[in-house]
Formats: structure tokens, C-alpha cells, sequence
């Protein structure tokens, strides 16, 4: 067949097809699930396409965790952080981990009214990126604060935290990235706090880290919107290093949950509550109950709280907590001591004590059994002293009453050393297994992303974006260039038309 007629034939088939395409009674296909107008075309496709994204985002969400380093200490820091890289381009940002509450924030610079001096640059939002008071995140954030201010500009938010401390902003969203196990950066949508308006502990200067990473199991956390989105399953874990070592490991995703190994317990009061409740347990020491009632009722349900350094319990568990450690400590000469000025009750003997492990010859575990699943836990003297400067061993577990903590045993960071813990938000349970936290997990080894035989900071150069610089240690993170001047405040709101926020009673920092 020659080339003009191809041609001709062409031309003639294109013909055919415009007539009938001009035609009123022309077939058409239809979608199996059209878009609710037929009519727009577009919006059709973006139905299939969205569509398409959610099966398949479903379909890999078990491929998808994010591993992270666990950097700091329950003493001297008294905190754990992570590293995430916001914004675009991204830049790094220390978040203090705290799986007591749901909302991520970061000090920045909206201006701020009062930050303290972070060891990043403050965050500063981009035209846009406000959310809106219409997104429904707005009313989760917002619910159960007494915060309910929100136009359709934008979103307030104010956090207060148990010891008063608290953070005022505004929600905005942008991009956050971390990097997952099989080597590759997961760039996820995100909504954040911005926070302008830091008081209490917060604002103590130099502070350690730029924000909080909220872990709770409330739709707010980046865990629940990133799940949401067929990023990852909304499942988290977190592995802090006992033993006198730092540091640990963290992760968002559920491939590296070794099932098998846990003991699991269901979540308690979701999703009305953004806290890990597992309900009451009975405590144990030296196979003695500090109370008779075999289901623990009287001592108060048990929450998990890796924002807490320390173990907090009702005055019933802590009055009954003290008696058994007291009568066990009886006849091993050592003399109590109450001149510690944070850690009320001190025990000291003549040389002093070189560390934990050296003191906790003198205590017995506690042992939590708790009654929802017949499940224990076992915390080891470790996980509940502490040694002073002083050489003296101090309990670890305060009274919560102190913190206006009545009906609630919190179980801190200290009580979780050497314990990989996954709150499992998809199937409402936590679980826990003792683990050597300086070694990443076998499934994450198997992808040869890491080497078992590594050191745990060596692992994680594997896993470090090459785009984000990370220091080694808390001490060379402490320079700040921003220096905040005398805030003069009106007394009333002020739109800041740089970025259209309204702040609340905000301060303009003068330049």
C-alpha cells in the first residue's frame, strides 16, 4: 500500500469519526461509579484517579514504615526527639515525642510572640498555607480545649500541657518528610500547629527542641493523616534504650511489628479519648499485691506517655507503691534522703551509688497485671530509679496529685526503657516486649537498608536524607540566630497582612 493512500484512508476514517462525534444520539461510556455531576468531565476523571490512588495507597501501606533515630534521656534531658524535615524546600526540625497528645507543632515565626531560642531556625509559613476553620481538622484540634475561635481564613489552636505549660497558634499545612526503611523519602501533605505564643516550660531558653511531635491516637496526629492518606498504617512504635544508654528508635508503619513477640492489651475509651488507656492493673512487688482488690480498680487506670520523663500515680498507688519499696528496703542500710530538689524521696549509702545498675540490687520489679487481658508487665528496678548528682538513688515514680493527675496512673519514658512499644491504632490494642533498643529490627535488616552487626548510630546514616544536615548531640545545637526583642502587646487582636493571620493578643516584635 502506497503513501498517499494511507494517507486517504486516514483521512477518511478522521472524517468519520467528527461526524459521528457531532451526532446528538452518539454512545458514550459511562464510569462504573460516576462523579456526582456526569456532566463535568473532569471531575469524573479526577474520581478515577483519586480512586486508583486509594486502592493502591491501601495496597502498599504494609510496603510503607517510616524509621526514625531516638536522640536524648530520661536525666539529664529528660526528653526524647526525633527529626522530621519540613517545608520546601525541607529543613530540619527537633520534635519532642509525646504520645499524650495528637497535635505536631513548631515554634515559628508568624512573628512570634514568645519562643524560646531553638536549635533550628524558627518556622516561618508560606502565603496559602493557612487551614482553613472549615477543615475538619480544625474542629478535632480545637475539641475539648475551650478553643473554638475559627474563620474561614484560618485556624486557632491552644495546647496546654499537664504542667501548665502551653502553646497558642495557628494550623497550617505543608510538606513533611521522613525516610522510610527501604530506603527511599516519604514527602506527605501535612497539618501542623505554628506556634507564636509559647508560656511555661516551654518558653525556657535554650530550649532542646523547635516543637512537639504529637503521637496521640487522635485524627490530628501525622500518624492518623498520613494513614488517612494510604501513606502508611496507623500503627507506632517506640524503642527507648535502657541500660544507662541514650537514645532508641522510632517508627510509623506496621512491618516491623514482630506480632509473635508482644503481649498485647486493648486501647480503653476511643475515640473519645486521644490517650493509650489500657484501664486498670494490678501492681506487684516481691509477689505481693499493694492491694487487695485483684483487679486494681482502687489504684486508678494506666496510661502510656512517652511526653512524661518520669511515672506518675494516683495517691492511692503511690502511697501503697511507697510502703512495699520502703519494707523491702528494710535492713539493707541505706539511709534516706530528701535534699534532692526535684526527686522527693532519696535513699544514699556511704561510697554512692556509680549508677542505676549499681542501686538496683537493693529494689525488687514491679510487675503490672493488667485485667483487661491477663497480660504483665514487668518494670525493672531500672525503670523506676534514678541516680543524682549526689550518688543517691531516687524513686522515679512521683505523685500524680501533684500534677493535678487524680484517677490516672501515667506510665513515663522512665518505665519504658528497654520495652518496644506499638500503639496499634489500627486494631485498638498496645503492646509491648522487651527489647534491646540499640538494634533496629529484624524486618528492617532483611531489606538490607541496615546492618545488624552496625552500631545504632551507624545504622541510621543509611536512613539520613543527604539533604538535611543532623547533628550529633544536643550540646552543638544550641546556637540560635534570632534574638527576640522587647514585645511591645496591643491589646487586642492584630492581622499581620504579610501572611493574613489574626493573632491573639500577639506581640510585634520590633524591628
Amino acid at each position: 500500500m502506497g503513501l498517499f493512500t494511507e494517507l486517504f484512508l486516514g483521512f477518511v476514517l478522521f472524517s468519520v469519526c467528527m461526524c459521528l462525534s457531532q451526532q446528538a444520539d452518539v454512545y458514550r461510556l459511562h464510569p462504573k461509579y460516576p462523579a456526582a455531576d456526569d456532566n463535568e468531565e473532569g471531575d469524573s476523571e479526577s474520581s478515577f484517579v483519586s480512586g486508583d490512588t486509594n486502592r493502591i495507597g491501601r495496597r502498599l501501606q504494609a510496603e510503607k514504615t517510616a524509621l526514625l533515630p531516638l536522640k536524648g534521656n530520661v536525666v539529664p534531658y529528660g526528653l526524647y526527639y526525633v527529626t522530621l524535615s519540613i517545608g520546601n524546600p525541607p529543613k530540619p526540625y527537633f520534635l519532642d515525642v509525646d504520645s499524650g497528645s495528637d497535635l505536631t507543632w513548631v515554634q515559628c515565626d508568624a512573628p512570634c510572640k514568645s519562643c524560646a531560642k531553638v536549635p533550628h531556625t524558627l518556622y516561618k509559613p508560606k502565603q496559602g498555607s493557612l487551614v482553613p476553620g472549615k477543615d475538619p481538622l480544625c474542629a478535632t484540634v480545637q475539641a475539648g480545649s475551650g478553643h473554638t475561635r475559627a474563620s474561614s481564613q484560618q485556624c486557632d489552636y491552644d495546647v496546654e500541657y499537664a504542667d501548665q505549660s502551653y502553646s497558642l497558634g495557628v494550623l497550617v499545612r505543608d510538606s513533611v518528610r521522613t525516610l522510610l526503611t527501604n530506603g527511599t523519602v516519604l514527602t506527605a501533605n501535612s497539618v501542623f500547629g505554628c506556634g507564636y505564643d509559647q508560656q511555661g516550660s516551654l518558653k525556657v531558653s535554650p530550649a532542646l527542641t523547635d516543637g512537639v511531635l504529637g503521637i496521640g491516637s487522635g485524627m490530628a496526629s501525622l500518624p492518623s493523616q498520613w494513614a488517612k492518606q494510604g501513606l502508611i498504617k496507623n500503627v507506632i512504635g517506640h524503642c527507648i534504650s535502657g541500660g544507662g544508654r541514650d537514645g532508641g528508635y522510632m517508627f510509623f508503619g506496621d512491618d516491623l511489628v514482630t506480632t509473635s513477640a508482644m503481649s498485647w492489651v486493648p486501647m480503653l475509651g476511643k475515640p473519645s479519648t486521644k490517650y493509650y488507656n489500657v484501664g486498670p492493673a494490678q501492681m506487684i512487688i516481691a509477689n505481693k499485691p499493694l492491694d487487695k482488690d485483684v483487679y486494681g480498680r482502687r489504684l486508678g487506670g494506666i496510661i502510656f506517655d512517652s511526653g512524661s520523663s518520669y511515672t506518675y500515680f494516683t495517691n492511692q498507688a503511690y502511697a501503697a507503691f511507697l510502703s512495699a519499696v520502703k519494707e523491702n528496703l528494710s535492713g539493707k542500710q541505706l539511709e534516706q534522703d530528701r535534699s534532692d530538689p526535684f526527686l522527693p524521696l532519696c535513699w544514699r549509702k556511704k561510697k554512692g551509688f556509680k549508677s542505676v545498675a549499681d542501686a538496683a540490687a537493693h529494689f525488687k520489679p514491679l510487675t503490672l497485671k493488667f485485667i483487661s487481658a491477663k497480660k504483665q508487665m514487668e518494670i525493672s528496678p531500672e525503670g523506676y530509679l534514678v541516680v543524682n548528682k549526689k550518688g543517691n538513688v531516687c524513686l522515679g515514680v512521683l505523685n500524680g496529685t501533684t500534677m493535678g493527675n487524680v484517677d490516672t496512673n501515667i506510665l513515663g519514658d522512665i518505665s519504658l526503657q528497654g520495652h518496644l512499644v506499638v500503639y496499634d491504632n489500627e486494631k485498638n490494642q498496645i503492646g509491648w516486649a522487651r527489647a534491646d533498643c540499640q538494634k533496629i529490627p529484624k524486618a528492617a535488616t532483611q531489606r538490607r537498608v541496615l546492618q545488624s552487626s552496625q552500631p545504632l548510630a551507624e545504622q541510621f546514616v543509611a536512613l539520613e536524607d543527604p539533604s538535611v544536615f543532623h547533628r550529633n548531640t544536643l550540646e552543638e545545637t544550641m546556637s540560635c540566630a534570632q534574638e527576640l526583642g522587647k514585645a511591645v502587646c496591643p491589646s487586642s487582636s492584630h492581622f499581620l497582612p504579610a501572611l493574613g493571620i489574626y493573632q491573639e493578643n500577639s506581640c510585634m516584635i520590633p524591628t
